[in-house]
């Protein structure tokens, strides 16, 4: 953890395949293998809070006590680069619900514009995961957590492979009580508001359309 809210892993196998991940050589196929592992492993971290209550399960040969999830949990990848983060983390909560929140930055002034937004007319779960792999300005996030909480969802947490500073600066000012995790923390971002070194455009790298 870097600083209060901000939580890098250092998992030696997330940092491994975000490594494979920032090469310029590792192809589309591969790229979007590596996006769905690493948003796996940084939900797992991101979900260990999550409130559960008592049931009792019948083995084969008695009762025995444990635990299960306390209402759903939303899934919320950014439009488009998020999408490749939800199927490793549906793998492990198949039975997350999934919004949509399509953001496109100005890349005059590097603010985001909604375009489109898709959620549950009732919105009813326990914590929502904001899937975006670049935290970059952090305008999209804030915007994204903006509209999360006008739905009326109490706690967010944010899953991104790579921040820079400026954008963590963003979100954790206008959101302090987003939590944050990402797979890697980079220098700063260059004129045209790219995370540098990072790893290119994630949405063009998952499509194969750079």
């Amino acid at each position: 953890m870097t600083r209060a809210g901000v939580y890098v892993s250092t998992h030696p196998i997330v940092q491994d395949k975000l490594a494979q991940l920032r090469d310029v050589a590792t192809p589309a196929r591969k790229f979007r293998e590596l996006v769905r592992e690493i948003s796996l492993m940084l939900a797992y971290e991101a979900t260990a809070d999550l409130a559960t209550e008592p049931i009792s399960v019948a083995t084969p040969l008695a009762n025995a006590p444990g635990r299960r999830l306390r209402g759903s949990i939303g899934l919320v990848p950014v439009l488009r680069a998020g999408l490749g983060m939800v199927e490793g983390v549906w793998e492990m909560m198949p039975d997350a619900v999934v919004w949509h929140i399509g953001l496109r930055r100005d890349e005059r002034t590097l603010e985001p514009m909604q375009y489109y937004a898709n959620k549950p007319l009732e919105p009813d779960v326990q914590a929502c995961l904001l899937m975006d792999p670049m935290l970059a300005t952090g305008g999209s996030a804030s915007a994204a957590c903006d509209l999360l909480k006008m739905w009326g969802v109490q706690r967010i947490r944010y899953l991104g492979l790579i921040a820079a500073p400026e954008g963590i600066a963003r979100l954790q000012k206008d959101h302090p009580d987003v939590r944050i995790h990402i797979a890697g923390l980079d220098d700063s971002l260059n004129e045209n508001g790219f995370i540098m070194p990072g790893l290119g455009d994630a949405g063009d790298r998952q499509f194969g359309t750079a």
